[in-house]
């Protein structure tokens, strides 16, 4: 069954995955990832024919413990990622959608879901048993380090690092002479994967307890668009994996922008981020706490969006089908 977030794709498996052994859904990532039978369907379905470069989308797993209503693995093009926001905004509003879990019509409804990253909670909110918006409160987001030095095509930069379930890489645009819009997106997809994969192999992308949960994710370039009654206003491209291009605001990318916005004192907590994106859409995101963690201070932070069902198939491979799982052309 497929979705969008604030336009980016989202492709949910309901039946015909082999069976994904672990103990946990973090388990159970590494065994996908490792288990041909198993990624040969994320490559069918993510690759063309039947996908393309950008698709996005998640097989459903048990969840870690009776806590949690179901487990879920995202996938992309290059592989499996350990958060995604627009994905479980997706999920919220397929869970109500499907009956997977009993809904109030004209309330909110909790769902909670075991990501490979930790334990996220999506709240849905119905009126005459429409879904009209979903906010997901996301795993404790902190900032891992400012103004690292790197040397690019485009000049030196100053780039924070800061996680949001996944790790992300936060440069302004105008720092590097572009701007977030559709005429400089081949630009911004190029300098967010060199930025990416330079960081990648340093020391800031190792996760300091979990290994399997190493790595930059992906690079947000952000334009400041100012102040608003209500807060703040950007505008930003992630661009993750490996020259992937989210067409969303991002959710955990919006997680991470909060860590950084409200540590360096520009977003009060419980004030709101207008996180907008590339095709106009926007996430509103919010931080509602904050605490210590031995030695750095970590935020709960809140991302509201919505998601709409765009389409529902079955997907086949002809035995006798030359190009198999498919291609990839960027």
């Amino acid at each position: 069954m497929d979705y969008h977030t604030a336009g980016e794709p989202f492709r949910i498996v309901t039946e015909g995955v082999p069976d994904i052994a672990g103990a946990s859904v973090l388990e159970r990532r590494e065994y996908a990832r490792t288990t041909p039978e198993v990624d040969a369907v994320r490559r069918l379905l993510v690759n063309e024919p039947r996908g393309h470069a950008d698709m996005y989308g998640c097989f459903l797993v048990p969840p870690d413990d009776e806590g949690a209503d179901f487990g879920v693995l995202f996938w992309h093009k290059d592989g499996y990622s350990t958060a995604c926001g627009h994905g479980t905004i997706a999920l919220g509003a397929f869970a109500v959608h499907s009956g997977l879990v009993a809904a109030d019509p004209d309330g909110d409804t909790d769902i909670r879901i075991d990501v490979p990253s930790g334990r996220v909670t999506a709240r849905v909110t119905c009126a005459a048993g429409r879904v009209v918006t979903v906010a997901f409160r996301n795993v404790p987001a902190h900032v891992v380090a400012r103004d690292v030095e790197l040397d690019t095509t485009r000049g030196p930069i100053r780039a924070d690092l800061s996680w949001g379930g996944a790790l992300y890489a936060c440069v302004a645009a105008s720092s590097v002479g572009l701007a977030v819009s559709p005429e400089r997106y081949t630009e911004l997809v190029a300098f967010g994967r060199e930025v990416k994969w330079a960081l990648n192999g340093t020391a800031w992308a190792r996760h300091p307890h979990d290994p399997r949960l190493d790595g930059v994710y992906g690079t947000v370039l952000y334009d400041d668009l100012g102040t608003t009654p209500e807060g703040v206003r950007q505008r930003n491209i992630t661009v993750f994996a490996d020259g992937e291009a989210d067409r969303s605001p991002c959710g955990s990318g919006t997680s991470a922008r909060l860590a950084l916005l409200v540590g360096d004192g520009t977003l009060p907590v419980g004030r709101t981020l207008r996180h907008e994106s590339i095709v106009g859409t926007a996430f509103e995101g919010r931080v509602l706490s904050t605490a210590g963690d031995g030695d750095r201070d970590t935020v709960v932070t809140e991302v509201r969006g919505n998601a709409y069902r765009t389409g529902t198939a079955v997907f086949t491979l002809d035995p006798y089908d030359d190009l198999a799982t498919g291609f990839v052309l960027r």
